[in-house]
C-alpha cells in the first residue's frame, strides 16, 4: 500500500512508486492536493513548502521545482520572490465572475443534453440527483459536495460539446472549492438536492429553455449567496 503523509495547513502527497514517471506523477499528485484543498475556508493555509512537498513524496526538490513551475503556469500556484509558492485564490469578485461563466457555460449544456442526452445519460444524472435524499445531503455534506460536482459535471458531457467541457475545466479547482465551501452554509445542501432534481426533470422531458434556465438559476443563487456572505479575499497570500 502507498505510504501517505500530511502537510501541516495544506494538502495530502502520495511517495512516488517505480511505475510512475516522475514529472507526470509529481505534477499529478500536486494538482490533486490542490484540488482537494479547502482553499476558500477562512483558515486555509495557502503556502506549499517545497523542501515538505519533496519529503512527502520522497524525492528531490527539482522536480517538485518543475511541477510547481508548470502548475504556476495554469495560474494555480504562485512563485513569490523572498516569500514562497502560494495556492492561488481568487479575489471575491474573480469568484463572482468564475460562477457567472460557469453558469452560462453549464445552462448551455442542459439546453443541449435535452435534445442530445442519451436515455443512458439522463438515467445517469437521474442516479446522480437521487443519490442524496434532503436528510443525507444535510448530514453528509462533505460526501454531498463531491457527488454535486460530478452531477455538474455530467451536465456538461451530456451537453456534447467538447470546447464548454475545455473552458469549464479552466474554472474547476475553484468553482469545486467555492461550491465544498458553500455546501456547508444557509443549508445549501438540502436546496440543492431539490435543484438537481429538478435539473433532471427538464431534461428529461427534453425541455430545453426549462433545463438551461433551471441550471442558470441553481449557479446563479450560488453567485447570490457568495455576494451576500462572504467577506472579500485578498487572492492568494503571497501578494
Amino acid at each position: 500500500m502507498a505510504e501517505t503523509d500530511t502537510i501541516a495547513g495544506a494538502v495530502t502527497l502520495e511517495k512516488v512508486g517505480r511505475s510512475f514517471s516522475l514529472a507526470d506523477h509529481v505534477y499529478g499528485e500536486l494538482r490533486q492536493a490542490i484540488l482537494d484543498a479547502r482553499i476558500y475556508d477562512a483558515a486555509a493555509d495557502l503556502r506549499l513548502d517545497e523542501r515538505s512537498l519533496a519529503d512527502q513524496l520522497g524525492i528531490s526538490r527539482t522536480p517538485v521545482r518543475e511541477a510547481l513551475a508548470r502548475l504556476a503556469q495554469e495560474g494555480l500556484v504562485e512563485v513569490v520572490p523572498r516569500k514562497g509558492v502560494f495556492i492561488v485564490r481568487k479575489t471575491r469578485g474573480e469568484i463572482l465572475e468564475m460562477i457567472t461563466v460557469w453558469a452560462a457555460l453549464e445552462s448551455m449544456a442542459a439546453r443541449r443534453a435535452a435534445e442530445l442526452a442519451t436515455d443512458r445519460e439522463i438515467a445517469a444524472l437521474d442516479r446522480l440527483a437521487g443519490a442524496y435524499e434532503t436528510d443525507d445531503a444535510r448530514a453528509h455534506v462533505d460526501a454531498y459536495a463531491e457527488a454535486n460536482m460530478r452531477f455538474h459535471q455530467a451536465i456538461l458531457e451530456a451537453g456534447h460539446c467538447a470546447m464548454l467541457g475545455d473552458i469549464a475545466d479552466g474554472l474547476f479547482v475553484h468553482v469545486r472549492a467555492v461550491r465544498s465551501r458553500a455546501m456547508h452554509e444557509a443549508d445549501r445542501a438540502v436546496r440543492s438536492v431539490a435543484d438537481h432534481r429538478a435539473i433532471v426533470d427538464a431534461i428529461a422531458l427534453r425541455d430545453p429553455g426549462l433545463a438551461g434556465e433551471r441550471v442558470l438559476a441553481h449557479t446563479m443563487g450560488l453567485h447570490d449567496h457568495v455576494a451576500a456572505q462572504w467577506d472579500e479575499f485578498s487572492g492568494s497570500e503571497g501578494g
